[in-house]
């Protein structure tokens, strides 16, 4: 096991990594930018190097600087969190090369994974169905030929990263000059990648999610789906597990293939499946994210089984201690983003508690949002035996949720929850007005 560990990250995620690598007596090293000198995660972990300045590019993309601090701080790993290096296998070759472990799959995997059209390549041969798509188009004339072969509408889909970055919806040819340029764009600021495929656009449809743990061992597990549907303009806002719309036989039939899947792509590591749910309940693969989510703790307060220490213990050659068999999927778990709407400075901050509410934030009285990064302020996420009652509980929490200071999503979040579409489990993507 390692003995140190430096989190390539800040926000909420920095300091849910550094929680659990206390709690498994692993020493921590933080880096921030020059806007978050007075982060929490500055404060919380062992050590602290500053990388740069407030924009990413200057600190927290940068790798050499990164992989510097982790050298000066004796640390033996790097655990990426989400969004920024976490899915760069240049990144994670650059750990292997000065000696340091990569807390995710390896590079070579990364490599044959994370590009999305080449996915869906080898996923077609492990028995789960793939959403029509391209491979990889390198200019608009190219976009257009394989658009018109899919037939519209299509979506314009990067093929590196996630998040919602780099994503268009094309309902015609007079739309794609303009969306490819957007989508190639976003998809280069956001992930250093600007090239996308064109995937047929499935609709209406629900957006489902299988978490997977594999070890190098050959051992997999499925640790049930997350129904992902609530979503502005292709960022999510509510996440909850089990899905309404999957039947116990049917959630066991795609998590057994899951399982499958994974074990003959030779993965290794924590992973999520997403899959476009359609009316007649069929399952269509997106993609592969090959690191933590964000929603993943929805699948924790599920399942009782901490991600983020899986993913450690995995990384140092630890094998999974529990299989397929002592995984149950019961009860309900919710998850609310608690998102900024503005600047502002933290005056107060009240954080609801009770049996099974969990608010995994990165907030402190005094702490300024920052413009330079995304809006997550914290995630609510609250579990009962059903989910008549979980709905309650996210409910009152909600109410009993204080951030003043900074402008919230809070009050949008508690008429979703009480929204009678929502309620009934009878929603899908175009609950937030997306077409």
């Amino acid at each position: 096991m390692f003995s140190k560990i430096l989190i390539a990250n800040r926000g909420e995620i920095a300091v849910r990594i550094i929680r659990a690598c206390k709690e498994m007596g692993v020493s921590t090293v933080a880096v921030y930018s020059e806007a978050d000198k007075n982060a929490l995660h500055v404060a919380l972990a062992d050590q602290s190097y500053c990388i740069g300045g407030p924009e990413a590019s200057e600190s927290y993309l940068n790798e050499n600087q990164i992989i510097s601090a982790a050298i000066m701080a004796g640390a033996q790993a790097i655990h990426p969190g989400y969004g920024f290096l976490s899915e760069n296998a240049h990144f994670a070759r650059l750990c292997r090369k000065n000696g340091l472990v990569f807390i995710g799959p390896d590079p070579e995997s990364m490599e044959r994974l994370s590009d999305k059209a080449v996915l869906k390549e080898l996923i077609r041969s492990t028995g789960l169905t793939v959403i029509p798509g391209s491979k990889a188009v390198s200019s608009v004339n190219e976009a257009r030929a394989a658009a018109l072969c899919i037939g519209y509408p299509v979506m314009l889909k990067a093929c590196a990263g996630g998040g919602g970055r780099g994503i268009r919806l094309i309902r015609s040819e007079d739309e794609l000059d303009e969306a490819y340029m957007q989508a190639t764009g976003e998809a280069l600021s956001a992930f250093g990648d600007g090239s996308v495929y064109v995937e047929k656009y499935v609709f209406p449809a629900r957006h489902v999610e299988l978490q997977i743990l594999a070890d190098e061992h050959g051992n997999a597990v499925c640790l049930g789906d997350r129904d992902c549907s609530l979503q502005r303009r292709n960022q999510k806002l509510i996440e909850e597990t089990p899905s309404p719309a999957v039947g116990s036989e049917q959630r066991e039939k795609i998590m057994a293939l899951a399982v499958d899947a994974v074990k003959k792509l030779g993965y290794v590591g924590a992973g999520t499946l997403e899959f476009l749910l359609d009316r007649a309940g069929n399952f269509w693969f997106m993609e592969m994210n090959v690191r933590l989510q964000v929603e993943h703790c929805v699948t924790e307060m599920l399942t009782g089984i901490d991600l983020v220490k899986w993913q450690i213990r995995i990384a140092a050659g630890i094998p999974l201690s529990f299989t397929q068999e002592d995984i149950t999927v019961e009860g309900s778990a919710i998850e609310c983003r608690i998102n900024a709407s503005g600047c502002g400075m933290l005056k107060m901050l009240h954080v609801p508690g009770g049996p099974a509410v969990r608010f995994d934030t990165c907030l402190v009285v005094g702490t300024e949002i920052s413009p330079y990064y995304d809006s997550l302020l914290g995630k609510l996420v609250v579990f009962a035996k059903t989910r008549e009652e979980t709905l309650r509980k996210v409910r009152a929490s909600l109410c009993e949720l204080v951030i003043d200071g900074i402008p919230t999503n809070i009050e949008e979040q508690l008429r979703i929850v009480e929204d009678d579409r929502f309620t009934s489990g009878n929603y899908d993507l175009t609950f937030m007005g997306n077409r």
